[in-house]
């Protein structure tokens, strides 16, 4: 049985690994050898690299993505933290309606609001805007990201807060002092939902933005591929470049989610 399970889970290591390095290993390659099914580049180039970056707009679409991406996540952690703590460690009239409420938001597929979202943000004047496209975001992170916040909020005893009262601590005072240090790993995940799911949408840029130079990189890549013929060099190229500094963002948060929920409680 261990060795099936070995077997099973190197196969597993294959089938996600082998599209990535695919592509990486393709993106080296000479024009000419790119769809060779070579599994190691008899040559390597830069050229695709280069290319990408001097005749096209992906600079331009990099530096949108990252400041959609990035807005979208400081918002949402800012207010799905309040949200969250409001939700699973206080009281109130209506409080399991809100959070029902919350899923309820996830019933329809967000691509049934394009249209009834584009006339909202041109009442709003936000079309063909990276803030209209932040605001987008920010909605359909933002429920998830406070249902995703239950457990953690859960894991903190509530017996801190109520300590916590007794030394005349405010409901302000003890979210910042006490139970935002203890999630930590929520924080990361929350963080990292919102980042890649800003970072990697296409639908809503699509149709909010007409501008060439407010393009995301969803957008852009797609424009780079071509109606007629692709440029695999440049798309492999601009695929690398794309995933990157996801990987060097995860690198950062990732390891919040190897700590203990609560390891600070019983210090």
């Amino acid at each position: 049985m261990k060795a099936v399970r070995i077997i099973v889970g190197i196969a597993l290591i294959f089938l996600i690994a082998f599209p990535f390095y695919w592509i990486i290993m393709s993106s080296f390659k000479p024009a000419d050898q790119i769809l060779k099914p070579d599994f190691v580049p008899r040559s390597f180039t830069l050229e695709h690299y280069r290319q990408l970056l001097d005749q096209t707009s992906y600079a331009t679409n990099l530096s949108n993505s990252v400041i959609v991406a990035f807005g979208t996540m400081l918002i949402s952690v800012l207010l799905v933290i309040p949200a969250g703590f409001a939700i699973y460690r206080m009281k109130f009239a209506g409080r399991r309606f809100v959070n029902r409420l919350i899923l309820a938001t996830y019933v329809f597929p967000g691509i049934l609001l394009l249209v009834p979202v584009y006339q909202l943000m041109a009442d709003l004047r936000l079309v063909d805007s990276l803030i209209g496209l932040i605001v987008i975001n920010v909605t359909f992170a933002a429920p998830f990201s406070v249902w995703l916040m239950q457990g953690f909020f859960d894991s903190v005893p509530i017996a801190l807060d109520e300590a916590a009262a007794i030394d005349g601590a405010g409901r302000m005072r003890t979210l910042m002092q006490i139970v935002l240090p203890l999630i930590g790993p929520g924080i990361a995940t929350i963080s990292i939902y919102a980042f890649i799911m800003a970072w990697t949408e296409f639908a809503f840029s699509s149709v909010l933005i007409s501008s060439e130079e407010l393009r995301t990189l969803p957008i852009g890549l797609n424009a780079i591929m071509g109606q007629y013929t692709v440029r695999w060099g440049w798309t492999t190229a601009g695929a690398v470049l794309t995933l990157l500094p996801v990987v060097v963002f995860f690198a950062f948060v990732g390891k919040y989610f190897v700590k203990g929920l609560t390891a600070g409680a019983v210090k």
